[in-house]
């Protein structure tokens, strides 16, 4: 019997995966947020603490990424970020999504090239995947092409020209953005057609894709929007392989915890401790609504991470300042700190004490 050829794309999809990821593909994800000294300076030893603390429970990183910032970076900006948190990576043995955070395709091939000859000249090594597994790179993220008004199939062939490339992909469903959404139908004839292919973060809070019982041969189903942390993975009867959060920058010890007692049975300890960090996340997400720099992921984030690293003493602490050289306010620092007292999940002590 002949093999079809959707047989041997899962087949060396299968392959590639195993190159990428030894150990498998990680379960927990995270956008990193991006740390500043000053306005538009990079705090690398900031970074480097905030990714040792996450190191034991996250094993895989997208970088740059909304939570990141990145969408308000230009390309040095970028190349700048990518030169720090790569040596970064290497230290505390995460994988790398590069987040190639452009809006119509001509921008996504020029950037994936640009970012392909900087990795090779990094590394002094000319063949693509060697150079991208020397830099702990396990590919590019990439959105549809943005417009509300295109269909399906001017999506499906925006996608499938940087599919051609032929390198390893996660496509990322971001409405907020590109103002559509990619069908569970779209999906599936990508991952037939396209063994880069091999990740889907769907962060539009719809979950039609995940929930849609298609076959997307075996194709890493990530979950990108905040709750019911308990409810969604797939030993828990949920739809999704994992989670790809904002919040993991914050709560990664917590999300993992969640999946080990879903693990051993412990569904209704998941649900408590789930509820716990979904109502501080709700809370903080309500209270910084609205404000004018910079967007809800990030800032939200900045808030709860300041508190994680400096406890008590973040109260007393400048808050977090974004890429737009804006400082967060201290009341945001100060409502969100009794949001964690709330559900006891307050440190003491942070990990940069």
């Amino acid at each position: 019997m002949n093999t079809q050829p959707s047989e041997n794309t899962r087949e060396a999809r299968k392959d590639m995966v195993r190159r990428l990821f030894p150990q498998g593909i990680p379960h927990l994800w995270c956008p990193t947020l991006t740390h500043f000294s000053t306005p538009g300076r990079l705090d690398k030893m900031r970074t480097r603490h905030h990714w040792q603390h996450l190191s034991p429970y996250v094993k895989g990183a997208l970088v740059p990424g909304s939570t990141g910032e990145g969408w308000e970076m230009n390309d040095d900006d970028i190349r700048q970020l990518l030169e720090v948190i790569l040596d970064i990576a290497k230290a505390t043995d995460i994988r790398v999504l590069i987040g190639v955070l452009k809006t119509d395709v001509l921008s996504m091939l020029e950037c994936i090239d640009a970012t392909l000859t900087f990795l090779k000249h990094r590394t002094g090594i000319h063949r693509t995947e060697e150079a991208l597994l020397a830099s702990n790179v396990v590919g590019f993220t990439v959105c549809p092409p943005k417009g509300s008004e295109l269909s399906q199939s001017a999506l499906t062939d925006g996608l499938t020209e940087v599919a051609l490339r032929g390198l390893p992909l996660a496509f990322y469903q971001l409405p907020q953005v590109t103002g559509n959404e990619l069908t569970a139908e779209t999906i599936q004839t990508l991952a037939e057609r396209f063994q880069g292919f091999y990740l889907f973060k769907d962060t539009s809070g719809t979950d039609r894709v995940a929930r849609s019982n298609l076959d997307f041969h075996d194709v890493f189903l990530v979950r990108g929007a905040e709750g019911d942390y308990h409810r969604w993975l797939k030993n828990a009867g949920g739809p999704y392989d994992g989670f790809l959060l904002s919040t993991a920058n914050v709560f990664a010890t917590q999300l993992t915890a969640i999946q080990s007692m879903l693990d051993e049975g412990q569904a209704d300890k998941a649900a408590t401790l789930s509820g716990r960090i979904g109502r501080v996340i709700e809370g903080c997400f309500k209270l910084l609504e609205g404000f004018p720099a910079g967007n809800s992921f990030t800032n939200a984030n900045k808030v709860l991470d300041h508190l994680m690293a400096f406890g008590e003493e973040g109260l007393h602490r400048d808050p977090p300042l974004l890429y737009s050289g804006v400082r967060l306010p201290v009341k945001f620092i100060e409502h969100t700190a009794d949001l964690l007292r709330q559900e006891a999940l307050f440190p003491v002590r942070g990990y940069l004490s």
